[in-house]
């Protein structure tokens, strides 16, 4: 069984457990909160707490059978393993990878490809994946490796104790740091878009600018909230977009005074040019803080290189 409901604003504002048991109405509500604890229901393609509150037009994905880990299939898929502990596995996603099988997508994942390389996977919700990176976001990604870790990084997450950060191109010149407080939720004209609501969900982003080429910006980027194509959406709003991001910049606008040779460049850059380089968090068993780095992605490095050789 597959299924994809739109909460409406009668349900808006209510817990995500008692949403899918007045919604999904032919299964008990300890069944639905357990297939909500195992990942097997997706909020806005997302791994969700049952207390999760839910908005109207947020996106619920049912698929017990799915999202079953032993449905999916071990492959051999390139990706850097960064860090291997008992607990958990730091990886480095590729940008072009999409994080784990869905509805239109059941393989050539990350996911498929942890379970070739840890078989051991398979008996942990979602091959142990506890958070996500867009398709074309690439960079740091933590894996649990044991049910008992992965709880505890599910409810850091939730405590938003969590630090991760990113680096990011911007078309416009960004001199000094800033926050955006502007909730977000799913766009009412098109569905595969998240947009700034006023009856959102809380989104907080800070940014700061590490380096100015003319008018483009190399921006740190960190988030206390883990909302869909958040950076993206807050960036956006600000008139500050990424280079590449063809849903959030579909016009492709560069920044005024751009070298003719450097144009067909930039727009030639096939994916927004979004990194994840830092993760931090407090181990399980201590009161120890752990931090993981990665260089920025080689094509984003390029691109900064390009456009420096004309300003």
């Amino acid at each position: 069984m597959e299924e994809i409901k739109i909460v409406t604003q009668n349900y808006s504002k209510t817990r995500l457990d008692k949403v899918c048991a007045l919604m999904f109405d032919d299964f008990s509500r300890s069944k639905l909160k357990k297939w909500i604890i195992d990942g097997k229901i997706l909020l806005n393609n997302e791994i969700a707490s049952p207390k999760e509150i839910v908005f109207e037009g947020d996106e619920i994905f049912i698929n017990p059978v799915l999202e079953n880990v032993t449905s999916w299939k071990p492959e051999k898929i390139d990706y850097e393993i960064l860090y291997e502990s008992d607990n958990y596995i730091i990886v480095n996603k590729p940008n072009d990878l999409i994080v784990h099988p869905g509805s239109g997508c059941f393989k050539g994942t990350l996911a498929n490809g942890l379970l070739f390389d840890f078989p051991e996977l398979e008996k942990i919700p979602r091959a142990g994946i506890v958070h996500r990176l867009d398709k074309d976001t690439s960079g740091i990604m933590l894996i649990a490796r044991t049910e008992k870790f992965r709880n505890y990084f599910v409810k850091s997450l939730q405590e938003r104790k969590i630090k991760k950060q990113y680096k990011a191109v911007v078309v416009g010149e960004i001199k000094r740091s800033f926050e955006v407080n502007e909730p977000i939720g799913r766009d009412k004209n098109n569905r595969t878009k998240m947009s700034i609501r006023k009856d959102g969900k809380e989104a907080i982003s800070f940014i700061k600018p590490i380096e100015n080429f003319g008018n483009y910006t190399l921006i740190n980027i960190s988030i206390k909230t883990g909302r869909t194509h958040q950076i993206r959406v807050h960036l956006a709003s600000k008139k500050f977009p990424i280079i590449g991001d063809k849903t959030y910049n579909p016009s492709n606008n560069l920044a005024k005074d751009t070298p003719n040779e450097l144009v067909k460049d930039i727009r030639a850059f096939p994916r927004q040019a979004l990194h994840s380089f830092n993760l931090s968090f407090q181990e399980m068993d201590s009161s120890k803080m752990v931090s993981y780095e990665t260089k920025i992605s080689k094509d984003i490095e390029m691109l900064i290189k390009t456009i420096k050789k004309h300003f």
